[in-house]
C-alpha cells in the first residue's frame, strides 16, 4: 500500500482507510562540509516513510524542508521561516489534515529550531479542535542516547548537530549525501542544567558540534530502529486504547468515590 501522499491517487487515498497522519517537519541549513544542507528534512521524512510501513493506515504528508533556522545563519546556506511564520505554516497543515477527516496527527520533527513552533502550533490546534489527538516528537536525536545500551556513542552521547548521532544516521538513511572524508566538529562547552540561547556561532567554526568522525552505519540503524519501534508502539497502544489517554479506569473510579464522599 502507498503511503506517500504525494505519491497518490484519489482512488489510492479512498481505498487506504487512513486514521493517522505523520508530519515531518525539517529545515534548510548548514550541517558542515559532510552532511546536505537538508539533513533534518531528509531523517524526518525517511523516518516517518519506515513508521508509516509498519504502523498500517498511516500517511506521510510531504515534508516541510523550512524551518526556524535564524541562530544558523552565519553559514551558508541557511533558509529560515520567522517563528510565527512557521506556526502559521503549521497551523494550515493541521487544519487541512483535519478537513479530510484525519483526527489522528504525530509530528516527527528532525530540527531544534522548530521546537517552539511546534509546541504553540499543536497546542492550539488541540484547543481549538478537542476531538484531534496531536503528537510530537520534538527531539528524536535525544531517544537512542537514552534506549540503547550503554556505551554505543563514543563521545558527547551522541549528541551534536552534524555529530556522532546525526551523522549515524545518515550513513543508514541516505548513505549517498555523506561525505565522510570532510567530517570534523567541536564539543561546545555548554552548562548542564541551565539552557543556553546560543548563536550557533559561538559553538562551532566548522557548521558541526560533537564528533562525526565517530559515526557509523550500524549505529545509525541502531538509532533508527529504536526511533521507529517508539512511534509504532505509541500508534499501536493508542489504537487499542481507542486513541483515549489520560486517566486510566482505576483513576476515574476513584475520583467518582472521592466526589460522592464530598457528595
Amino acid at each position: 500500500m502507498k503511503t506517500l501522499i504525494e505519491e497518490m491517487t484519489g482512488k489510492d487515498y479512498r481505498e487506504g482507510d487512513f486514521e493517522v497522519a505523520l508530519v515531518p517537519v525539517g529545515s534548510t541549513e548548514n550541517h558542515g562540509d559532510h552532511l546536505p544542507f537538508g539533513q533534518d528534512t531528509h531523517v524526518a521524512y525517511r523516518l516517518s516513510k519506515l513508521i508509516a510501513e509498519r504502523a498500517g493506515r498511516t500517511l506521510v504528508i510531504p515534508p516541510l524542508f523550512y524551518g526556524m533556522s535564524e541562530h544558523y545563519q552565519h553559514l551558508p546556506f541557511s533558509i529560515s521561516l520567522r517563528p510565527e511564520n512557521l506556526i502559521r505554516v503549521l497551523d494550515d497543515v493541521f487544519a487541512s489534515i483535519y478537513r479530510w477527516g484525519i483526527k489522528r496527527i504525530v509530528v516527527i520533527n528532525g530540527h531544534d529550531g522548530n521546537i517552539a513552533p511546534l509546541e504553540v502550533s499543536a497546542r492550539e490546534f488541540k484547543v481549538v479542535h478537542p476531538d484531534v489527538l496531536i503528537a510530537v516528537l520534538d527531539k528524536w536525536w535525544e531517544l537512542p542516547g537514552r534506549l540503547l545500551p550503554q556505551g554505543t556513542f563514543e563521545v558527547w552521547d551522541g549528541l551534536g548537530h552534524a555529530g556522532e548521532g546525526e551523522t549515524s544516521i545518515s550513513l543508514y538513511l541516505f548513505p549517498e549525501m555523506v561525505d565522510m572524508s570532510q567530517a570534523r566538529g567541536v564539543i561546545p562547552g555548554l552548562p548542564l542544567h541551565v539552557d543556553v540561547k546560543w548563536l550557533f556561532c559561538e559553538l562551532t567554526p566548522t557548521g558541526a558540534t560533537g564528533d562525526p568522525t565517530r559515526a557509523t552505519k550500524e549505529k545509525g540503524r541502531m538509532m533508527t530502529e529504536v526511533v521507529v519501534d517508539v512511534v509504532v508502539r505509541f500508534i499501536e497502544d493508542m489504537r487499542k486504547a481507542g486513541w483515549k489517554y489520560g486517566l486510566s479506569q482505576e483513576a476515574r473510579e476513584s475520583i467518582r468515590a472521592y466526589e460522592s464522599i464530598r457528595a
